[in-house]
């Protein structure tokens, strides 16, 4: 008799532990969505409760919708668009070196230029038929 209630106790306690274990494992990205302070912590919670009723068959995504945000770097895409603003910068300030390196070489040439020609003076004026 003793035996008999003790496996009912026993069926009853796993029975309870098992309902209290999927609904604390259900939970779970919610509670990481909570320290990765995510802007669709409530979403994640109702859709976590959701998940309840599914057999948790969605319970894998509602993993990764919360952790794909973290407070630091957002979604991730704003390192993208930082790094492309960067580069386009530097891209600028590589076009305007390039600009006043071909302008540098158009003055050296044409001073090579006057001082390899054989007319007498490049530093004359033009004289009033020229022009």
């Amino acid at each position: 008799m003793f035996l008999d209630y003790f496996a009912l106790g026993v069926i009853l306690f796993v029975a309870i532990f098992i309902f209290y274990g999927i609904i604390v494992i259900h939970d779970i990205p919610y509670e990481i969505a909570k320290k990765r302070n995510h802007p669709q912590q409530d979403a994640l919670h109702i859709a976590g409760w959701v998940s309840l009723f599914t057999l948790h068959a969605i319970w894998p995504f509602l993993w990764i919708w919360a952790t794909l945000y973290r407070e630091d770097r957002g979604w991730g895409f704003n390192s993208i668009l930082a790094r492309e603003l960067t580069l386009e910068d530097e891209m600028k300030l590589l076009n305007e070196t390039v600009a006043k390196l071909e302008l540098r070489l158009q003055s050296i040439e044409l001073d090579n230029k006057c001082q390899q020609s054989v007319v007498t003076s490049c530093d004359t004026p033009p004289s009033k038929t020229e022009v």
